[in-house]
């Protein structure tokens, strides 16, 4: 069987989706909210899994969901940010 794996930043948003107790359709809304330009969950998991690049989307999810450039797509723990 040949699955798609997420990439490190893949992990990264679904694991801070989770941790917000959001869903992806919340992202997917706020994406174009933000950005004015319309994502779908099949075009969400291609980014997240590397099938796709959109440096514009990525930067949006960066932004939305507060994680760096620098953490290289690695999740870390904020105890110091409530939701």
């Amino acid at each position: 069987m040949d699955s798609c794996k997420f990439t490190p930043f893949g992990l990264c948003v679904k694991t801070e989706l989770l941790r917000r107790g959001k869903e992806q359709k919340w992202l997917q809304e706020e994406i174009t909210a933000k950005t004015g330009m319309y994502v779908d969950s099949g075009y969400i998991y291609k980014i997240l899994t590397g099938q796709r690049s959109a440096p514009k989307i990525v930067q949006a999810i960066r932004e939305i969901l507060e994680i760096s450039d620098t953490d290289n797509g690695i999740p870390q723990s904020r105890p110091d940010k409530v939701d």
